[in-house]
């Protein structure tokens, strides 16, 4: 058996395109609301500045993880979900959720 991993190996993609320090943090704060203002997701994502708020958005964005949509009213907001794609992430976290009860108990 070889352990040579392809670059087309469809776990190998995704584990990339989740990883980073804040990715999952967001996703996890997006997924108990529908959506969220900028100022929302910073306290619900302890730690995180808003340089890195912002970046990391913008990546989940391209990766079309999540939406961005703008109101121009008075005042100005943005608001931030979690679009089909991204939604279609929750059961594997409720997957990871479990395992981790099961094998990863506290000392």
């Amino acid at each position: 058996m070889t352990t040579e991993v392809q670059d087309n190996c469809p776990m190998r993609r995704t584990l990339e395109m989740l990883s980073g320090k804040w990715r999952t943090h967001i996703i996890y704060a997006l997924c108990r609301k529908p959506s969220c203002r900028f100022g929302e997701l910073k306290k619900a994502v302890p730690g995180i500045t808003s340089t890195m708020l912002a970046s990391t958005l913008r990546q989940l964005e391209s990766l079309e993880i999540v939406d961005r949509r703008q109101f121009n009213e008075i005042p100005p907001h943005v608001e931030y979900s979690l679009t089909e794609k991204g939604r279609a992430l929750l059961p594997v976290f409720t997957q990871l959720a479990i395992w981790g009860e099961n094998y990863l108990k506290e000392e």
